[in-house]
């Protein structure tokens, strides 16, 4: 990108990124956790312990990913997805809310979990923080058409708060899928939970952004570069941040325009 191109581009991205709309609902990235860093690269990640902590497959999790595994493509884990009665949120939420964009996009972007205005339409990333996500995708030369975007539940919890462990680890083999079978060149994590779960760490957002990792999901082939980035939702709350995302925007479009090679 010439000079001129990105001073141009960034002044179009502090303009839209610049918080002039409230949001409802609280963001959902999480403060970040005192850990240790984890090596760069990461492979499957291990189901997480409800009692805190990570364990290995459990028989009930392993009969979970085989329903997940048996979907053959993506209308498949859809419907499949759908019938599961394993998580508890369906019984609260509205709609299930499954993807929206290219199914064959280069760029699959996953956030936590659909909030209020998702659930009511059945699409994710269509509330303030999702309007913010276009403009941020148009900033880079992009729209919701060019690339995917999904969550790691499919159903809202209810009032918006956190997911639990158990309710991400009885999810997590369906996304695991969903990533293989879209086959994207490369992974964008939107927001700290959806980071932390993909890369089986307990490390915040702030520590986890502003690099690219290796990411290893069964049935997808060789590791996908995956980047971790703000969510739309704490930069409408925190607008200071938006130079940190904006970094992160031209990081992915830099990778994107170099084929995504592995990092």
């Amino acid at each position: 990108m010439a000079a001129g191109e990105t001073i141009a581009a960034l002044r179009a991205w502090q303009m839209v990124a610049g918080a002039d709309e409230a949001t409802p609902e609280p963001p959902l990235d999480r403060p970040p956790a005192r850990a240790a860093p984890p090596e760069p690269a990461v492979g499957t990640a291990a189901e997480p312990d409800p009692a805190g902590g990570r364990a290995g497959p459990a028989p009930a999790m392993t009969g979970v990913r085989q329903i997940a595994a048996a979907a053959a493509d993506l209308a498949a884990l859809r419907s499949t997805f759908e019938a599961f009665d394993g998580c508890p949120l369906k019984e609260t939420a509205t709609n299930f809310v499954f993807a929206d964009g290219a199914p064959r996009a280069k760029l699959m972007f996953i956030g936590e979990a659909p909030g209020a205005e998702e659930d009511r339409q059945g699409i994710p990333f269509v509330g303030p923080a999702g309007r913010l996500l276009d403009r941020m995708l148009a900033a880079i030369g992009l729209d919701r058409g060019e690339v995917y975007v999904t969550n790691i539940l499919p159903w809202r919890p209810p009032g918006n708060r956190n997911p639990t462990d158990s309710e991400i680890a009885v999810c997590l083999p369906f996304i695991e899928r969903h990533i293989a079978l879209v086959e994207p060149a490369a992974v964008v994590a939107v927001g700290g939970t959806a980071a932390k779960v993909l890369l089986d760490t307990r490390e915040g957002i702030m520590r986890l952004r502003g690099r690219w990792f290796s990411y290893a999901v069964s049935g997808s082939g060789a590791p996908i570069p995956l980047r971790a980035i703000l969510h739309p939702a704490y930069l409408l709350r925190q607008p200071g941040q938006k130079r940190d995302a904006w970094t992160d925007l031209i990081a992915i479009k830099k990778r994107l325009a170099e084929g995504m090679p592995a990092p």
